[in-house]
């Protein structure tokens, strides 16, 4: 695959757009893709990550840079419009044909990526703000919100993928590697790390210093900044007089997550990096746009997030002695962490973007008993309005009603000459109640979204007088709530039930 990045690094806009990028075309690279980055801004330590991986980079002008005039809260992080800043992107793909082009970056929305969504195949957003229209394929947001399965409706097109919350979290390897040999933490604090992003232009790491300077408990301080932090030599002497030790754009950052017992920091990617080993976490606001982030993490018990006050450095202090004196919240934030993110969200990614289209076929007799073995399976069951184990009798009756049923489709999905799932549509008039599972026990588990989209395609197709589709759910069941509702479908009608 050829695949295209679109982000900028600017001391207002951070590092952080770039590092998920980074994390995402590294995996990429690795199975075998060809990247690109095209930056307006692209800072030199920056551009020496891309060679020292190999890949290209491309730097558009800023000679006919001119003031956004757009509507956008962000839209003075681009210093053009965006059609200029379109426009140059297409030149810049002009000799090469692309697979995906994917976009990272609040300044840019819908018509930005109308206009050079013409240049690949398809064309993926990152994206956590939920505050502008898209015009993408796939929408990857791996944060954590209260409302996170709704923020997009009406944002994005009705096909596109949406691959939301923290299992999708863009890690580097070294945090799944690390974590599969540490626990949750103990409780006990002997190290704590300081990390508010690699440039940090409000400067909080020097409050958090100079908070826990104040308190001299002796315990051993890691202070990690980036190489433009803007107030680097000032953290640096603060460091050397307190005994701190200061990391400067260190690639040791897993390590020193795992040798902490607890970090002061901000929002952002690094947020689930630290859940990812387990490493509880005060948080504190550094932008605007990690406050909802924040908060709702904190109301999920994924992290430790004081009200700041205006005196910060006493906010830093106060609520560091109280989870010093705590080490049962810190195990209970710790285990709640691990939880939610595994490291495994690239390797995710990777597959909704990589895997072969699926085919799409009608179920035939000879489907059956594999039908037998599928629905028989307890994870299958599990979430089945029967739950009870199928005798052979009973399915070969059902599969032959079904099979009969001139309003039932029953369809299996292939990719790569292995199935993949099971769609059934039950029609009643101009609309249908999909039912969906994925084959148990599989090498496709995780490709709900893409099994459903294709059915969907299939159904237009074939069935050209369907308006409307239907699912039905088990109040339990949170992954096909998940799916459906990332799949654009929108809450209908709640039925509730009481045994006697």
């Amino acid at each position: 695959m050829k695949i295209v990045f679109r982000t900028d690094a600017t001391r207002q806009i951070g590092t952080g757009h770039f590092m998920r990028c980074f994390t995402l075309a590294d995996e990429l690279k690795k199975q075998g893709a060809e990247v690109l980055f095209i930056s307006r801004n692209l800072p030199g330590h920056l551009s020496d990550m891309l060679d020292a991986k190999g890949m290209a980079y491309a730097l558009l002008s800023m000679d006919a840079a001119q003031e956004s005039s757009d509507d956008l809260a962000h839209s003075n992080w681009l210093s053009t419009t965006q059609d200029r800043d379109a426009q140059a992107t297409i030149l810049a793909l002009a000799d090469h044909s692309w697979d995906w082009v994917i976009v990272d970056h609040y300044a840019l929305d819908a018509r930005w990526e109308s206009a050079v969504r013409a240049s690949a195949k398809q064309l993926m957003v990152i994206d956590d703000l939920a505050d502008r229209r898209h015009d993408c394929d796939v929408l990857l947001d791996q944060n954590f919100y209260a409302d996170m399965q709704r923020r997009y409706i009406g944002k994005v097109p009705v096909h596109c993928q949406l691959l939301l919350g923290p299992r999708y979290a863009l890690l580097r390897e070294e945090f799944k590697k690390l974590r599969t040999q540490i626990k949750p933490c103990a409780g006990e604090v002997k190290k704590i790390l300081v990390f508010f992003g690699g440039i940090d232009a409000d400067n909080y790491t020097s409050l958090a210093v100079e908070a826990l300077a104040s308190m001299n408990n002796g315990l051993h301080v890691d202070v990690v900044i980036g190489a433009q932090h803007p107030y680097h030599d000032q953290i640096q002497n603060a460091c050397i007089a307190h005994g701190y030790e200061c990391h400067i754009q260190t690639t040791r950052m897993a390590e020193l997550m795992v040798e902490a017992d607890l970090s002061i920091g901000a929002g952002g990617t690094a947020m689930w990096e630290r859940c990812c080993l387990g490493l509880p976490t005060i948080s504190l606001c550094a932008a605007e746009n990690q406050r909802k982030q924040i908060v709702d993490a904190a109301e999920a018990g994924l992290l430790y997030a004081p009200i700041s006050g205006k005196n910060l450095v006493n906010t830093i202090r106060h609520h560091t002695n109280v989870l010093l004196e705590n080490p049962a919240l810190l195990k209970l934030i710790s285990n709640a962490e691990m939880k939610a993110v595994d490291g495994k969200g690239v390797k995710r990614i990777v597959s909704a973007m990589a895997i072969p289209g699926i085919e799409i076929r009608q179920a035939t007799e000879h489907d059956s008993k594999n039908l037998f073995e599928w629905r028989n399976h307890t994870t299958i069951r599990a979430v089945s309005r029967n739950n009870s184990p199928i005798v052979w009798e009973d399915h070969q009756r059902w599969f032959g009603v079904v099979m009969d049923d001139k309003a039932c489709e029953l369809l299996i999905g292939i990719s790569a000459n292995q199935p993949v799932g099971v769609v059934r549509f039950d029609r009643e008039g101009d609309i249908v109640e999909v039912s969906i599972y994925i084959v148990p026990d599989g090498e496709f588990l995780g490709q709900g979204r893409n099994l459903l989209l294709c059915a969907e395609l299939w159904l237009k197709a074939n069935r050209p007088d369907i308006k409307s589709i239907r699912a039905s759910v088990l109040g339990e069941n949170e992954a096909s709530k998940n799916l459906f509702l990332g799949s654009s479908y929108r809450t209908h009608m709640i039925c509730y039930q009481k045994d006697l």
